[in-house]
């Protein structure tokens, strides 16, 4: 699973990660986590956002009580971390999951970050590794083991300048160690500078490309780390990883890369075709597997929609029939997903959005209601069951709803402005002018340009009061 840039995220998970920033902004470190870590579970590759989460436990943190408070968080990180290692053969993106909300109350737990380091690894996701790391080397300076593993991470970037810095260092503290020095040697006999491009490397014209005597395997290592990849490239990596998997026909890592790399091609057979093949060789279930399986099947759906003119009275028809199939098996997936993992609240409120797209509203206030026992998705799934009550014009149930919501939620955000507004719609539908328009008036009072708050603030005014 390679790390992902910001563009290549799904909106859902865009707009977790823009509400986490609003509440880092305005200092509600608890919010921005919540919104942080919902992100990385839909989206674990999502780099940006890790980065974000880092900064928001860091904030939290120097806003808590200091030393006490870090103490009773490491004295009580051990069952976590246990939990985690155990993930961690199994399934490598729950032991980072555990691992993150153990730093959210101790973020600079050096087991914890030499955990989730090895973890990221296991999953691909070298910069999340790198960030653990430089945190955990920052706190524990002396340590030669963790140093020497974070340049070989660095080395796996391709940032061989930091992992050179790394093992200077180590050398300067002691130049007497055979391991470093053996490692520098390594490292530099991968490099194999020449006197020409070293200078160029000094004086900012060059790069470590120009000046490995190896251009082919520069070459090749600059494109397999690149984001967006070429189709020629992409086709190149195909046939390497193809070929290495007649000799690996176990390596994991090699089959979920080309389950990647052939859906960038839109060959989603081809990638589904991989995933199956994983997850017929893995014990136990992967969520992480479970939705990009899913994921695909919904990019092949769309692939064959946007293949298909709806001007043309044939295809149009197609296009009906693939958008009904495309429906019944998002629909259905989630639910087989929701059945496997009862108790994760994220594929429950996901359901519960799915039954109400499709009118089955019983079905969706039963899913709504049980993701909302979960702290992380409570306030938005009774937003949801306000809706669902609404839609059976079960308005004064809908406005209580709305009314607990907005007790829970303080913080005068988008979300908080999101409830004032259905609850203003709500009471509106009851007949209760007055009271819908004091709901209104408090998100005029602040952002007069939220939705048709201005033109119904305006006509009430306009009226008398009427």
């Amino acid at each position: 699973m390679p790390e992902k840039p910001l563009n290549e995220i799904p909106q859902q998970v865009r707009d977790l990660y823009d509400k986490g920033k609003v509440a880092y902004d305005r200092q509600n470190w608890d919010y921005a986590l919540i919104n942080f870590e919902q992100a990385l579970k839909l989206e674990p590759g999502f780099y940006e956002c890790r980065e974000a989460l880092r900064a928001t436990q860091h904030k939290k943190a120097g806003s808590s009580s200091g030393f006490f408070k870090r103490m009773i968080g490491s004295a009580s990180s051990q069952p976590a971390l246990a939990k985690a290692r155990l993930a961690l053969g199994k399934n490598p993106l729950e032991a980072i999951q555990i691992v993150e909300h153990l730093l959210n109350s101790d973020p600079d737990n050096a087991a914890a970050h030499r955990l989730l380091a090895e973890a990221a690894l296991a999953a691909d996701l070298p910069r999340t590794a790198v960030l653990s790391l430089e945190i955990a080397a920052k706190n524990n300076p002396k340590d030669k083991q963790l140093r020497m593993q974070l340049a070989e991470v660095y080395i796996k970037l391709g940032e061989v300048q930091k992992a050179e810095s790394v093992y200077t260092e180590l050398l300067r503290a002691d130049p007497n160690d055979a391991d470093v020095a053996q490692a520098y040697k390594n490292l530099t006999a991968l490099r194999t500078l020449d006197e020409k491009g070293y200078a160029a490397l000094a004086s900012g014209t060059g790069s470590y490309r120009d000046v490995l005597k190896d251009k082919d395997e520069a070459v090749a290592l600059e494109q397999e780390h690149r984001q967006v990849k070429t189709e020629d490239v992409t086709s190149r990596l195909i046939e390497e990883y193809e070929a290495r998997l007649v000799s690996e026909p176990k390596n994991i890592k090699l089959m979920r890369n080309l389950a990647e790399l052939y859906a960038q091609q839109n060959d989603f057979d081809k990638s589904l075709e991989y995933y199956k093949r994983i997850q017929n060789s893995e014990v136990g279930g992967d969520p992480s597997l479970e939705r990009a399986i899913a994921e695909t099947t919904l990019r092949r759906y769309d692939y064959q929609l946007a293949q298909l003119d709806p001007n043309d009275p044939e295809q149009a028809a197609k296009i009906t029939q693939l958008q009904a199939e495309k429906a019944q098996y998002q629909l259905q997936e989630c639910a087989a997903r929701a059945e496997k993992y009862p108790t994760d609240p994220q594929i429950r409120f996901e359901l519960g959005q799915l039954y109400f797209q499709h009118g089955k509203i019983s079905e969706a206030i039963q899913e709504f209601q049980k993701a909302q026992n979960y702290p992380a998705r409570r306030i938005q799934a009774m937003y949801h069951l306000a809706q669902c009550f609404a839609r059976r014009n079960m308005f004064d149930l809908a406005a209580r709803k709305l009314q607990d919501a907005l007790k829970e939620k303080q913080t005068f955000d988008e979300e908080r402005k999101e409830l004032i507004y259905a609850l203003g719609c709500v009471l509106e539908k009851m007949g209760k002018k007055e009271e819908a328009i004091e709901q209104f008036k408090l998100i005029y009072e602040v952002d007069i340009g939220y939705k048709d708050v201005a033109a119904k603030v305006d006509a009430y005014y306009s009226g008398g009061g009427q």
